[in-house]
């Protein structure tokens, strides 16, 4: 029994710092939001400018999942999370820094690839060293970690900000805007101290034959009697005559193996149904029932609250259930609330350059969006991450993991930059109603092509 409470605790404590990694992953992405008069008004900025400054985040996101899922096969996924941290702080001091546009834009490029890096190693290193019946709600709380960067990132500007006065305000004779970039390297300095703390991957380890060092961790986390056969397991299920490689995502007739389309169906469509744009107009759907705009922080935190809480219910449910209901009933549910979405929006008229809905059809909309948040974070926000970490057989996981892990990022910058054209050219009526078709096609997509891993160790991962 005494063994057992060991083995917990040490997979819980890796658990808690690898997922610091998902905070960090969500407090980047959404500490640029309080900073933007800011960094108009120091440099000058047209809109264009100023959105080609801000997004730089993300193909530096693309980039780094890719060379993360490479060097976590060279080097190991603690170090090269290390690596992360490391650009986590020097990229949080240097943004607010900057000292022109351009530095800035190399800044949030460069703290993307750390961005980019942490999530897709986060969630595939708590899969390697997690027993196979909660692996899924474990890896589950990155979603958790997540949004609870973005909330976290949301409270400090908003506090820095009321503390100055204004973004454009100085503390400690430094605009508030600049102390919003440099409080990230504090998480970013706290996850690359954890991470001295906690053991290279099992199964990293026994692709580099380093036998004895994998049984140890093994042994910490298992107990003595499993940690032998797992090390064979493991060790079996791996061709131990080649250092992984992006060769092995290939199959004997030619092209990728079916397994990594499957992988980069599912980090697209996480993408396409329009979770990063859903809210663009979430300010007009808050007005329109009554709310003012100066209520935007409590939207953020409500908005938050909902997320984390269907999270947790993801949690209590992936490894009952399984992650393929949860993402069939992921995409019904967005399928319905944006189809609804959209309706709504093809109701509404332009008063004064602002879209303005009717007083019942804006209250349809805002608790659409809010139900449209809840089915996402239920399903396809934490469950495309447990997917991606464990799905993909040991000798694959790493280039498997880099491929679909840019694709995912490259979706996110597609669906993001192409929103705004969409919504002016297209309408939003048109644009929420693509999104209800990808949803629609996600849920053919995993009826058709995703299998279920509940409750498999990662050596029994089909093909």
């Amino acid at each position: 029994m005494e063994t057992h409470q060991r083995a917990r605790s040490s997979v819980l404590l890796i658990v808690a710092v690898a997922t610091i990694g998902g905070f960090m992953f969500g407090y980047d992405s959404g500490a640029i939001n309080g900073t933007q008069d800011g960094l108009r008004a120091a440099f000058g900025l047209s809109d264009t400018e100023l959105g080609l400054t801000v997004s730089a985040l993300l193909p530096g996101c693309a980039l780094g999942a890719f060379l993360a899922g490479r060097f976590a096969d060279l080097w190991g996924r603690r170090r090269v999370m290390m690596i992360a941290a490391i650009l986590f702080v020097l990229t949080a001091l240097l943004s607010g820094m900057a000292w022109s546009a351009p530095v800035l834009a190399l800044a949030r490029f460069l703290a993307g690839g750390a961005v980019g890096a942490a999530s897709v190693l986060s969630p595939a290193y708590i899969s390697e060293v997690t027993p196979a019946p909660v692996r899924g709600r474990l890896a589950s709380i990155q979603q958790v970690m997540i949004i609870s960067g973005l909330t976290g990132a949301f409270l400090c500007n908003y506090a820095l900000a009321a503390a100055a006065g204004s973004s454009l305000d100085l503390i400690g004779g430094h605009a508030a805007w600049r102390w919003m970039f440099w409080v990230q390297a504090a998480p970013g300095l706290l996850f690359l101290v954890s991470l001295a703390f906690i053991p290279e991957s099992p199964r990293y380890l026994v692709a580099r034959r380093r036998l004895e060092e994998a049984e140890a961790v093994l042994t910490k986390l298992f107990g003595a009697a499993e940690a032998r056969a797992k090390v064979d397991e493991i060790a079996g299920s791996l061709d131990m005559d080649h250092t992984p490689s992006l060769d092995d995502l290939k199959q004997p007739g030619g092209g990728w193996r079916p397994i990594i389309w499957v992988g980069i169906g599912l980090a697209v469509f996480q993408q396409l149904v329009g979770i990063n744009v859903v809210f663009y107009y979430g300010a007009v759907l808050w007005q329109a029932v009554g709310f003012s705009e100066a209520d935007a922080l409590k939207i953020n935190i409500l908005t938050g609250a909902v997320s984390i809480l269907a999270c947790l219910v993801s949690i209590g449910l992936v490894d009952r259930i399984g992650r393929r209901p949860l993402l069939l009933v992921g995409s019904g549910g967005m399928a319905a609330t944006l189809g609804i979405l959209a309706w709504c929006f093809a109701q509404a008229h332009m008063e004064g350059g602002n879209v303005v809905l009717p007083a019942g059809v804006g209250l349809t909309a805002l608790v659409s969006a809010n139900v449209y948040v809840a089915f996402f974070n239920l399903s396809w926000g934490p469950v495309m991450w447990v997917m991606l970490g464990e799905m993909f057989p040991n000798q694959i996981r790493g280039s498997a993991l880099a491929v679909a892990g840019a694709a995912q990022w490259l979706a996110n910058f597609a669906v993001s930059s192409s929103f705004p054209w969409l919504a002016h050219s297209v309408g939003l009526p048109a644009t929420y109603g693509a999104y209800a078709a990808c949803a629609l096609v996600s849920l053919v997509f995993v009826a058709a092509t995703v299998r279920e891993t509940k409750g498999l160790e990662l050596e029994q991962m089909p093909e």
